[in-house]
């Protein structure tokens, strides 16, 4: 399928590694020319490194998105001096807390996930989305998750702001919709990932009676970023996407 996007620029935030790695490389495979994100540098060369031998166009930018409405600014500022107003934006960038109690929380560590996965979007689409209602086109994608539907013991932090994601894109889609910039969520089930490799008897376990009795891959999350950015999703609007095999119908 032609997504139509050669020529295209995105900004991922989160992409250093993981599915926002994948996202990056399957959009940098369309043409597109993307800004890989992130804390770490290493990583960060190294993925721009990668989608750079297999031909395609990425610069990387260094951002921690904990640091509040500062480091969104600088994101959003370098991103626009290195490609102008992006045509896609990737919400991805979260952070995950390993299963706990509610019990065992502190404030420090929900107020941290917070303002990585719900305040930092914000700002970041705050800044960015206006230019390009302006501009009269757009595709925004936020990262969900299945936690932001279903009930999970130890993940009531996680499972906030997943459901936070999901009712920004309905909110997101209802408001820069009419000017031409579209927002959807891609919403992963359990997924194969490095870091996930931690927890994966947990995941295989959540995954052993779904209809695709598998993990998802970040390809597949991935593909479906694509699709929500490109050309054949034009009237999709405020939707979310589930990538979760099945998980959900159960």
């Amino acid at each position: 399928m032609d997504h139509d996007l050669k020529g295209r620029t995105a900004l991922v935030t989160g992409s250093t590694a993981g599915i926002g790695a994948a996202i990056a490389r399957a959009l940098a495979a369309e043409g597109v020319h993307v800004v890989v994100s992130g804390r770490d540098t290493a990583r960060g060369d190294a993925a721009v490194a990668e989608i750079r031998a297999d031909g395609g166009a990425a610069d990387f930018v260094r951002a921690d998105l904990a640091g509040g409405e500062e480091a969104v600014a600088a994101l959003a500022d370098r991103t626009v001096a290195l490609l102008g107003t992006p045509d896609i934006l990737v919400n991805n960038a979260a952070m995950l807390l390993m299963p706990r109690p509610t019990a065992d929380l502190t404030e420090a560590g929900v107020a941290a996930a917070f303002a990585v996965s719900v305040i930092a979007p914000m700002l970041l689409t705050g800044r960015l989305a206006p230019a390009m209602a302006a501009r009269g086109s757009g595709a925004i994608i936020n990262l969900g998750s299945i936690n932001a539907v279903t009930g999970m013991p130890g993940s009531a932090v996680y499972s906030a702001t997943k459901a936070a994601a999901h009712s920004l894109t309905r909110s997101w889609a209802a408001e820069y919709g009419p000017s031409g910039v579209r927002v959807n969520t891609v919403a992963p089930g359990p997924t194969s990932t490095e870091r996930n490799e931690r927890i994966r008897d947990l995941l295989d376990g959540m995954v052993a009676g779904i209809p695709s009795r598998r993990l998802s891959t970040p390809a597949e999350v991935a593909s479906a970023v694509v699709f929500l950015a490109g050309s054949a999703a034009a009237n999709v609007h405020g939707t979310v996407l589930a990538v979760d095999g099945g998980f959900t119908i159960t």
